[in-house]
């Protein structure tokens, strides 16, 4: 009896044993044949007619235990034809299986077609970020979608260490803005689509036209060395795979302006196409549209959107990849507030704008063709023609008291139109085995319009209501401005493969190479001004109806005391205001890549740049001691640059970069020319030189698996006469200008980023930035170099970077079911920012500070079958009020404070060919 224990305890023991033999193991490495099999992440590897699976890593390795027998593993990535392997496992044994995948477009007459893959998944970015190697982040399509991009703008400010500043259409990288950064598209410049800006406003990209959008924050021979904060290059859209073809159609709104009596200009059109013509003559009242705004109620966002692509075999070997799309979106804004200009001291206010209405609506219209010609497996063709027309109506709406007079009405009704076309044709060509060519040449055409901005004010008077306000004669006016920019752009570059292994792989690289640009910009402008006839102050005006008495029956050149003339800056004279741009920027280079072991990558650069900008203007500022020859650049520089990458482990690396680039000043900043807001105006500075850039950074990384990342860095940057906006020493507390304010200003910082897959289901990111930045101030260097003809009185001889917060973090939370029928994604996306410097302050007025706040948005979405999709958003969850403040040595006052609201919207769309 004491036998059977025992010899049941043995059998189980031997059933266990069994058990744990009884599977056999199959591991392996994906790789990419398209390029150069290189390993590739998250690939499903499946077990067919099983629940069994895994993805490979950030390695493209993979590992599964199985039951002894024949088994089909299925291996399967988008983009790329399925392959299936037929294995037979036994128990205890291991199988080594290697799989090389080819995109869907691949295989013809056993030649390979290489570079139709796809680049804008999450995982396949992170393995290029890997690989590289230099430093660089990208964001893809998959990632925008995902988290509720609507275009790049947004897409830009979930990566480390940028945002984006109130009132502004650019971002600051590192607290360096729009003037320190450079915008491409598949990596030719872009022309500037608003007189104030150095880039074109990335919120007219629409994540439909976007493939993946890559951002560099370090300087590289290769680049354009006018950057200081980061490289932008926008790759477009392109055809990967099966045929595809989608329709979207979506609507919203925006809590503030769907409870608002909303005001829209009277030319106002809804899909954001004008042909407005300034009028060219004074006798005649030829102006297109009244004076006061429409009301519309309850007003909706609406967005729709086609798009689609299909691949052709041509001959043999060739094939054509065809990728189009066309959409249009809307967007109803409304914020209410108030604003103040404030002397130095909190009791000295000299205007109070105590209640203010802004209305906002805008549209976007995009079209894009892409055409990718695949002659043969050497040789390939792009050709990317892109349409964008934006548009804004805005109507702005100010109660306000100036000190000693009475409340005023004032309305500012604006109307812009920006079109981009652009045309671009590159070229891949594998000269020989060693030897390949890379070239690109484009032509873009902006024109950045605001035709028919209306301004008009009104006092109030005790006995009839309102008056038409004449103390100043640009009080009633309605102005017109038209900026054409044109750029042609090329690049060029060789590159020859060095140190060949005997497995016919290369240890290194030598690349020269020529980019270069040429951009012309011709601005003009001209303002109406109305002139009440007889000296007639008392003339009644209604803020509802400004047309009672604007209109052509009052227009006359008589004495009439209930007339009007029109008047311009020149009086009579009908020559508009003018400035124009000639900027050429010719620039080669050397680069030296090579990799003398498994663990250690270099680069060695040097860039040559010539730069020469011209510029001439006809404008309403006077400097009879500046030529033109005084604004000119005419400079050669010379910029190093070096990279070093250390693989510390499989999948991890530490990098090290350093540079030298510089920044060109905006054209707007150097033009003297007044450009005149209600509450603020600004002027250029012919004098302005370029500053130089000093940049450092060191980072590690770890890619634990295919879409997880953590990373950590520190950064550096020192500015050699950096350029700043304060205010000037003119009699007028709300004008700026723009300076060499001082010798020198330095950022240092550190930077982390962590994504990490929580569970099957679940993933979060976070990114955040701590960085301090100082710039000295010298008020005798900003006399000096501009000869006497502008002055400052800063506060103090340093302060930080204007737009630079110690502290940015951003973060997201997903969950995304994958299985059944109904498959809902959700996501939580959060972004904070510390308090930064709007403008520096001066002559006893302190800076103002944008304050920090959060803000948080939800995204989801529904995949209903093969077919459709559904999303929801919710952005500005918080509506955190958004402020300013003045900070005084008194006090701190608030100068600005408004509310934006929710935005809620919906979309459907549909797949015809899942």
């Amino acid at each position: 009896m004491k036998l059977k224990p025992l010899i049941f305890l043995t059998l189980l023991l031997g059933s266990f044993m069994a058990y744990g033999q009884q599977k056999g193991t199959v591991e392996g490495v994906v790789t990419d044949a398209s390029l150069n099999n290189e390993t590739m992440p998250a690939v499903s590897v499946s077990v067919q007619g099983t629940k069994q699976g895994a993805n490979t890593d950030i390695n493209g390795k993979f590992k599964l235990e199985l039951n002894p027998g024949a088994h089909i593993l299925v291996f399967s990535y988008v983009g790329y034809q399925t392959l299936r392997d037929t294995i037979s496992v036994k128990a205890g044994n291991t199988i080594n299986l290697n799989v090389a995948m080819a995109s869907d477009a691949q295989m013809l007459n056993d030649v390979v077609i290489t570079g139709e893959v796809r680049k804008d998944t999450e995982s396949s970015l992170l393995r290029q970020q890997m690989k590289s190697a230099v430093i660089t982040q990208s964001i893809g399509a998959q990632e925008m979608g995902r988290k509720g991009i609507s275009n790049a703008a947004v897409a830009i400010t979930k990566v480390t260490g940028i945002a984006k500043q109130e009132g502004t259409s650019g971002v600051f990288v590192r607290g360096l803005g729009d003037r320190y950064n450079n915008t491409l598209l598949n990596g030719l410049p872009l022309p500037s689509n608003e007189p104030t800006s150095k880039n074109i406003s990335l919120d007219l990209f629409g994540t439909d036209v976007i493939q993946s959008i890559g951002i560099s924050k370090i300087y590289t021979a290769d680049g354009y060395g006018d950057v200081g904060g980061a490289t932008v290059n926008i790759v477009s859209k392109e055809h990967v795979g099966s045929p595809d073809l989608s329709i979207e159609i979506g609507g919203g709104l925006n809590t503030n302006a769907f409870r608002s009596d909303f005001k829209k200009a009277d030319n106002w059109n809804r899909f954001g196409f004008y042909n407005i013509k300034t009028p060219t003559t004074l006798q005649q009242y030829t102006f297109g549209s009244r004076w006061s705004p429409k009301t519309v109620n309850n007003p909706f966002n609406y967005n729709f959107a086609i798009s689609g692509g299909k691949s052709f075999n041509v001959g043999e070997e060739g094939r054509i990849n065809l990728f189009a799309t066309a959409s249009h979106t809307t967007d109803y804004t409304y914020r209410s507030g108030s604003e103040k200009i404030v002397g130095n001291r909190q009791d000295i206010v000299n205007t109070d704008f105590f209640n203010i209405q802004k209305f906002g609506y805008k549209t976007n219209t995009t079209g894009m063709l892409n055409l990718a010609y695949r002659i043969d497996s050497k040789n390939l063709i792009k050709l990317n023609s892109i349409f964008i027309n934006g548009s804004s109506s805005t109507v702005g709406e100010y109660n306000l008291v100036k000190q000693n007079e009475p409340v005023q009405f004032k309305r500012q009704t604006l109307t812009e139109q920006n079109k981009l076309f652009l045309n671009q044709l590159l070229g891949e060509h594998q000269l020989n085995e060693r030897l390949n060519l890379d070239w690109a040449g484009s032509y873009g055409i902006v024109n950045a319009d605001m035709p028919d901005r209306i301004t008009n004010t009104l006092s109030e008077d005790n006995a009839s209501g309102y008056i038409f306000s004449t103390g100043d004669v640009n009080a009633n006016n309605r102005y017109f401005q038209y900026i054409t920019e044109k750029e042609w752009a090329a690049r060029a570059a060789l590159n020859y493969k060095l140190f060949k292994n005997a497995d016919n792989t290369y240890n290194g690289k030598i690349s020269v190479g020529y980019n270069g640009r040429q951009k012309k910009r011709d601005f003009e402008a001209t303002q109406f001004s109305l002139r009440m006839n007889g000296g007639n102050t008392g003339i009644k005006g209604d803020p509802n109806d400004i047309d009672a008495f604007l209109n052509a029956g009052n227009l006359s050149s008589s004495a009439d005391p209930n007339t009007f003339t029109l008047r311009t800056a020149r009086s009579s004279n009908l020559t508009p205001f003018t400035y124009n741009v000639d900027l050429q920027n010719h620039g080669g280079y050397v680069n030296y890549e090579h990799t003398p072991n498994d663990r250690i990558t270099y680069t060695l650069g040097v860039r040559v740049d010539k730069v020469l900008q011209k510029m001439t203007w006809d404008t309403n500022i006077r400097l009879p001691s500046l030529d033109f020859d005084d604004a000119k650049i005419d400079k050669l520089f010379i910029l190093p640059e070096a990279t070093l990458k250390y693989a510390l482990k499989e999948d991890e690396n530490l990098r090290v970069a350093a540079s030298k680039s510089y920044t060109l000043p905006q054209f707007l900043e150097k033009a003297p020319f007044r450009y005149d807001d209600i509450t603020y105006a600004t002027i250029g500075n012919p004098y302005l030189k370029p500053a130089d850039n000093y940049n450092l950074d060191i980072k590690w990384e770890k890619f634990p698996s295919s879409d997880e990342l953590f990373s950590f860095g520190i950064f550096g940057k020192y500015i050699k006469d950096p350029i700043s906006l304060s205010r000037t020493a003119a009699a007028e507390p709300s004008l700026f200008s723009f300076y060499n304010a001082g010798d020198y200003a330095y950022v240092i910082g550190a930077e982390f980023e962590a994504r990490k897959k929580i569970t099957d289901y679940l993933s979060g990111g976070v990114n955040l930035t701590y960085m301090y930045s100082r710039q000295e101030l010298d008020m005798n260097k900003v006399e000096v170099e501009t000869g006497g003809n502008h002055s400052v009185n800063f506060n103090t001889n340093h302060d930080a970077l204007q737009g630079a917060s110690p502290l940015l973090v951003n973060a997201d939370l997903t969950y995304k079911a994958t299985k059944g029928n109904l498959r809902p994604t959700f996501s939580l996306i959060g972004n904070y920012f510390y308090d930064r410097i709007f403008s520096l302050g001066a002559y006893g007025k302190g800076n103002i500070i944008e304050r920090g706040y959060p803000t948080i948005n939800f995204v989801s979405s529904v995949n209903i079958g093969a077919r459709w999709d559904l999303g929801l958003k919710v952005n500005n969850i918080l509506n955190n009020r958004i402020r300013m403040e003045q900070e005084n040595d008194d006090a701190h006052v608030e100068v600005y404070s408004y509310k934006s609201g929710l935005d809620f919207s919906v979309g459907l769309k549909y797949n015809f060919f899942k």
